[in-house]
């Protein structure tokens, strides 16, 4: 039985959230929903699964998120949902369709202005434990800029893990398009905030979504429309969004670093109370 795990974006509080998610169902007997034999990351959720990835265990992965010492050196961005979704209506007027939308948004990343592209990567490099694809399936999801064109990076793309990441995480207007092989990307997230439709052809599928219900963007697949496709094709579909503590964990400002610690426990927290029929160790 093919078993996904979709990891969706919301910024470093997403992040630190996903992980202590996965660490509160790891309390409860279900470590094995991070053996997955697929893992699809976008954004914040490309982090993750490429830590997950990485040979540390959850604990490991937990405490980066929650002991100061251990915690990967982020770039302060002060920004809100409601800020960011208000100028990124402004730039979409008479974009209409999923290219259009991905190239208005490509356009208003490139033209941004940024911390220089090197210092952001520094940053993933920091975030990431190893940089090495792994011997298991993982796809990280951007967008080229430019062509609007969705790009799934793997292990046969020829690309570091540490670019495919940045890519990913390249919020626009937040933090610089990132630069492969002469084209470039920005988060994943402006086709998706999920891309669990990724997930085709895996009969149990958890999407973990630190933004659900928060569409920053109009998506070319919505969460709901994706999980009643995969369903309609035989596939079991979870999905997990914050409850009401990991919300105020999160806040107002997902990009903020000082939401680790508390996002990380509220989602632990979480995981421990949550009722999933797979993943049993």
């Amino acid at each position: 039985m093919a078993e996904a795990l979709v990891l969706g974006g919301g910024g470093v509080a997403g992040i630190a959230w996903i992980t202590g998610l996965l660490a509160g169902l790891a309390d409860a007997g279900r470590s094995r929903i991070t053996e997955a034999d697929l893992i699809i990351g976008t954004s914040a959720g490309s982090t993750v699964a490429a830590q997950l990835v990485s040979g540390l265990s959850l604990e490991e992965l937990y405490a980066r998120q929650t002991e100061p010492e251990l915690q990967a050196a982020e770039i302060m961005a002060g920004v809100d949902l409601v800020s960011f979704g208000t100028r990124i209506a402004d730039v979409l007027k008479g974009a209409t369709t999923g290219p259009a939308i991905r190239r208005a948004v490509g356009r208003f990343a490139l033209g941004a202005e940024t911390v220089p592209e090197h210092e952001r990567r520094a940053v993933i490099e920091s975030r990431l434990p190893s940089h090495e694809w792994p011997a298991r399936a993982l796809k990280i999801v951007a967008v080229d800029a430019e062509s609007g064109e969705p790009r799934v990076f793997d292990s046969a793309s020829g690309v570091s893990l540490v670019d495919a990441v940045t890519a990913s995480c390249a919020v626009p207007g937040v933090w610089p398009p990132v630069t492969i092989d002469g084209r470039r990307y920005v988060d994943g997230g402006v086709r998706a905030g999920e891309n669990a439709d990724y997930a085709a052809g895996s009969s149990r599928v958890l999407v973990i979504a630190p933004l659900e219900g928060v569409e920053l963007l109009p998506s070319e697949k919505p969460l709901a429309e994706a999980v009643e496709e995969l369903r309609a094709a035989g596939a079991e579909v979870v999905v997990v969004g914050p409850d009401e503590a990991s919300l105020a964990a999160i806040g107002a400002n997902p990009l903020d670093p000082s939401t680790r610690g508390p996002a990380a426990e509220a989602g632990r927290a979480q995981g421990r109370g949550l009722k999933i029929a797979w993943g049993e160790a």
